[in-house]
């Protein structure tokens, strides 16, 4: 019994509906048990009222059986879908535990259904971030790895790098010959297109995680711009403390709010100005931390004070913000205008009003999300995949060297070490342990 797990699938909190979930060799014998019925169709909803050890009634609750193999980890499963809330849905995981069922770990159904042939990684890491997915952009990106997307493209490269191998293989067993020349340049084409791929799914990758992990814009500025009352408008409630005095925010605060249809992290930061005091050189040096790690930089003036050296330092930051998005906005517009607008026509600025509106950035936020969500590219979910992809890259490109030089034992060690690489995304990994650490990741119930 010690095989069978259950856990709670839903979020705590209240609900109308709560999912318990048990699966393993002994989860028809506990449904038994809890139930009391004593036939239990597979695939059918059963109504029925369920109790602890004691006959005590815990709720009302629908129960159906999933019958191995034809479940989504490969072994019996049972899911009571309980009246939402922590007590009930707690009380049926207790019954379970009680009759000698264990907690699952975090993300132990998806690691059974993998280990039991039903899904691959890439299908196991796409259920993880569409979970987390910030996005409908990316709601679509994983749905279509879900359906094999990932998978098709990491078979077509072993398959193209294995008929390279084969070549190879085949040249070191007649030595005594020249390699022909439109085989060894067929082989070097078939490389240089997998590189270039390569090159653009992980370029594409970098650029659109935002859209799963929910893109960073970090507000940056002078202080006293209005940092604070823009992230407080956007967040529709006061979060960030406002006052006249400079340098109140002295930290970087971070709040999600909901622009279009994607999820960011706004950022506010410290005022940037040349300071003196001790907290809050700390706060300006979060602030420049903010930035580099932001994807994209909201860059604000004060469009009722005369421009200064202060704002001629923003500008110069900006300059120096080559790789990322940057929107440039003058705040304040409802107020006397004293700001020289001339000096950043360079940067097409938007006007903006933190107290009686900012629809133009906010627009112009989501029409830049939604420009990097479009496309078909290919995209790589997770860290593990873009650092397997990059590292069957780098053994590609080592493998051109000794080919070019005739070394084909060299070459065929380094192709060896592309196909293994490639592999890895979606194929079992050796090690136990490098499985636990991928699927711990996952949330408990998943």
């Amino acid at each position: 019994m010690h095989k069978t797990i259950a856990a709670i699938a839903t979020a705590h909190g209240v609900s109308s509906i709560s999912i318990v979930r048990i699966s393993g060799d002994g989860a028809l014998q506990i449904a038994h048990k809890i139930s009391h019925k004593q036939e239990i169709i597979p695939r059918y909803a059963h109504l029925t009222s369920l109790y602890t050890p004691e006959n005590i009634l815990i709720d009302r609750a629908i129960m159906i059986y999933f019958s191995a193999p034809h479940s989504f980890t490969g072994e019996d499963i049972v899911e009571f879908q309980c009246h939402g809330g922590m007590v009930v849905a707690q009380e049926i995981l207790d019954t379970a535990m009680a009759y000698g069922v264990r907690l699952a770990e975090p993300g132990e159904f998806s690691k059974r259904a993998f280990l039991n042939g039903k899904i691959d990684l890439t299908e196991a890491e796409a259920i993880s971030k569409l979970i987390e997915a910030k996005s409908v952009d990316a709601a679509k990106i994983l749905a279509r790895q879900l359906k094999g997307e990932l998978k098709i493209f990491v078979e077509e490269t072993r398959e193209a790098l294995l008929r390279s191998l084969a070549y190879s293989e085949v040249m070191i067993d007649y030595a005594e010959e020249d390699i022909p020349d439109d085989i060894m340049q067929s082989i070097l084409d078939q490389l240089d297109q997998l590189t270039y791929q390569i090159e653009r799914i992980v370029d594409a990758s970098h650029r659109r995680k935002g859209l799963i992990e929910g893109f960073k814009v970090a507000i940056i500025g002078k202080p006293n711009v209005g940092k604070s009352s823009l992230l407080n408008a956007l967040l529709s409630y006061d979060r960030a403390i406002v006052s006249d005095i400079a340098g109140t925010t002295r930290d970087t605060i971070e709040e999600q709010v909901r622009i279009g249809s994607h999820i960011i992290r706004l950022v506010d930061t410290a005022g940037i100005r040349d300071a003196r005091d001790g907290i809050e050189k700390i706060g300006i040096e979060r602030s420049l931390s903010s930035i580099e790690e932001a994807d994209v930089i909201i860059a604000l003036f004060d469009g009722s004070r005369i421009f200064d050296e202060e704002d001629e330092k923003i500008i110069s930051l900006v300059d120096g913000l080559k790789e990322k998005e940057c929107i440039v906005a003058v705040n304040k517009t409802d107020l006397e205008h004293r700001f020289d607008r001339s000096r950043l026509d360079r940067y097409a600025p938007i006007e903006v009003s933190a107290k009686k509106g900012f629809v133009h950035l906010t627009q112009k936020l989501e029409n830049l999300f939604d420009s990097i969500g479009q496309g078909d590219e290919l995209m790589l979910v997770t860290a593990r995949q873009i650092d397997a992809v990059t590292k069957t890259k780098l053994s590609i490109q080592e493998a051109k060297v000794p080919l070019l030089n005739g070394e084909l034992e060299f070459f065929s060690y380094h192709l060896q070490e592309a196909v293994k690489m490639i592999s890895s995304i979606s194929k079992p990994y050796d090690s136990e342990e490098i499985l636990d650490k991928m699927f711990g990741e996952f949330c408990l119930g998943k």
